[in-house]
Formats: C-alpha cells, sequence, structure tokens
C-alpha cells in the first residue's frame, strides 16, 4: 500500500517576508514549493496538504474593518474570514498544484476542503489569549471596541506601536469529515484541508455545532489530521532546512537525526522557541507518540534531497510515552 504523508504548508512555502503579498508572489511561491514535491508524487505518495494564513486572514480582517468604516457593512466574524481564507488559499494551491502535475504528467485529483475543527470550549487557553490578529489600533479605539464587541486587546509586539486584538489558541481535538478525507486519500486523491488550522468548533448544549473565536495552531492541525488519517509520514515545510539547538547563536548546533526521547528532553529544557520551532516540534512528538513513523522539519526546496531536513523517528521505548 501507498505511503500517505501530510504536509504543513508554512514559511516560505506561501509567502516570504520581504513581499507585500500580492497573488502573482503567492502563486509563483506555492508553485515553486510544489515543484519541489514532484518526488513523492512520483514514487506513489498519497499527500494531505495543510496551510498557515496568518497573513491572508489579517488581510481580510483589514478588509472586514475598512468596510465597516467606509461603506457601514457589517463585519464578518473571524469564523467566517478564517473560512474565506481557506477557501481563497485553497483555490490557489489547488490550481498552482494542477499546473505542476500536468508538467510532469502526473494525474491526481485535487480535492479542497473548508474544514471545521472541534476544541473544547473550556480549553485552559480561553483563560489566556495570546494570538494577535488584525490591525493596530490606538488605546482609545481599543477601547471602544472592547465595549463594543467585546474584543480583548494586548499591545502590539516590540517592533509595532499600539493595541492588537488577541483572541485564544486552544488544542484542536478531532476535524469533520474525518473518514472521508482519508478514504480519498487512501484512494490517491490529493486533499487540501485544515487550512490556517481549520474553523474552531464546539458542541453547545443543545448539541449544536457552534463556531467559537480563536486561532488553531496549523502545525498541531496538521499533526492531528495525520494521526486521525493513519499517515505514515508528517512534514512540516518552513524557512530553515533543519532543527538547530542555539539557534542563530556562536555555538549553534544542527540536529538532523533525533528520537522521540531526546527530542522531548530538549524540548522540557526550553532549547527551542517556543514562538517558533517548540510547536513544531510538540506537533512532531505528537505524530510519533501516537504511531507515526517518520516526522521531518525542513524548507521546501530541501524536502527532495532525502538527506536533508530534520527527521524525528519513531526509534524510541514507547514505555517512555505518558499517554
Amino acid at each position: 500500500m501507498n505511503k500517505l504523508a501530510v504536509i504543513a504548508l508554512g514559511g516560505n512555502a506561501l509567502l516570504r517576508g520581504d513581499q507585500l503579498g500580492t497573488i502573482e508572489e503567492q502563486e509563483e511561491n506555492a508553485t515553486e514549493t510544489f515543484e519541489n514535491l514532484v518526488y513523492l508524487f512520483k514514487e506513489g505518495y498519497n499527500v494531505i496538504f495543510a496551510h498557515g494564513n496568518g497573513p491572508q486572514v489579517g488581510n481580510i480582517l483589514m478588509r472586514n474593518d475598512a468596510g465597516e468604516q467606509l461603506y457601514n457593512l457589517p463585519q464578518m466574524p473571524l469564523d467566517i474570514c478564517v473560512a474565506d481564507s481557506q477557501g481563497g488559499i485553497g483555490f490557489m494551491l489547488e490550481r498552482c498544484l494542477l499546473n505542476v502535475l500536468r508538467k510532469h504528467n502526473i494525474k491526481r485529483n485535487i480535492i479542497t476542503l473548508v474544514t471545521q475543527v472541534m476544541v473544547d470550549k473550556n480549553d485552559p487557553a480561553f483563560q489566556n489569549p495570546t494570538k494577535r490578529i488584525g490591525k493596530i489600533y490606538s488605546k482609545e479605539e481599543a477601547d471602544k471596541l472592547t465595549i463594543d464587541k467585546g474584543w480583548i486587546f494586548k499591545e502590539a509586539s516590540k517592533k509595532e506601536t499600539g493595541w492588537r486584538r488577541v483572541v485564544s489558541s486552544p488544542q484542536p481535538l478531532d476535524f469533520f469529515n474525518a473518514e472521508t478525507v482519508e478514504q480519498m486519500a487512501r484512494e490517491g486523491n490529493i486533499v487540501i484541508t485544515v487550512g490556517g488550522g481549520g474553523v474552531p468548533v464546539y458542541i453547545d448544549e443543545e448539541n449544536n455545532i457552534r463556531p467559537i473565536d480563536a486561532v488553531i495552531d496549523k502545525d498541531l492541525a496538521a499533526a492531528m489530521v495525520a494521526k486521525r488519517v493513519k499517515a505514515e509520514e508528517y512534514y512540516i515545510l518552513t524557512d530553515v532546512p533543519f532543527v538547530y539547538l542555539n539557534y542563530n547563536q556562536k555555538d549553534e548546533k544542527v540536529l538532523e537525526f533525533l528520537n522521540y526521547k531526546d527530542t522531548q528532553e530538549y524540548l522540557n529544557q526550553g532549547a527551542f522557541g517556543e514562538g517558533s520551532m517548540a510547536p513544531k516540534i510538540k506537533a512532531c512528538l505528537d505524530f510519533i507518540k501516537n504511531g507515526g513513523q517518520k516526522a521531518v522539519i525542513t524548507e521546501a526546496k530541501k524536502l527532495q534531497f532525502k538527506e536533508y531536513g530534520t527527521k524525528i523517528t519513531m526509534e524510541y521505548d514507547r514505555h517512555d510515552v505518558k499517554h
């Protein structure tokens, strides 16, 4: 049976730090990324893609804000904005990937899904919102929006001046249509799902599905998908070729091969940046702990050369893992 891989597209796979974010730039980046993944399709891999949406959903939120101020249009809630980004980014990725596959005479169907992801409304993350979204406001504007809309604000990052809305980042628990996604992927169809981490939803007291204002980490969501569909391999494509100890310091060290136990120890020691690499490491460990064979963190352009990238494998004693 062909191996199933879940690939989380992030870093410069869609948008690079020095770019404005035009559709032409995003299409060029996506096409270059997919060109580096052609070997997977030629080797017969079945593939599910996840992707980030940070800059894109930020732009949607600012368009929301401008539409309300200039034309008195009602703002759409965050869940609708995330769904909008899933559709737009998914369309772009699907079209770019189809063109790459056609160039290489590879026949695959591609299906893009707007995906809801289950979270626990009592997740402790909701007590401490940390994810900054949308535009920067003055203190007066932020105070008024807190009263009018119930939004929560924190000061912007060190590079910015002002206040930004913050939302929580709960743990993804499951995603809708998981059985169908697995079936389609195992049959050779390429599936694009949980874009931007998925649209967070929960089940209320009346057993109805309800959205909730939150942002789900896309790497954790992709790892959750990989577990749920019983994928053999999980890839996180980012903007560095390896995981490093002491990144950007004089004693920087490349970590190319890691096992579960050593990686967990590094994580416990705080060796990876909480705002950058640590969530990716946690996602990989979660995947390995639950039966995955191999997790890889690397740049897209390095992935086709299999000796590149940090590989975390299941070379550990499962008795060491606390479930």
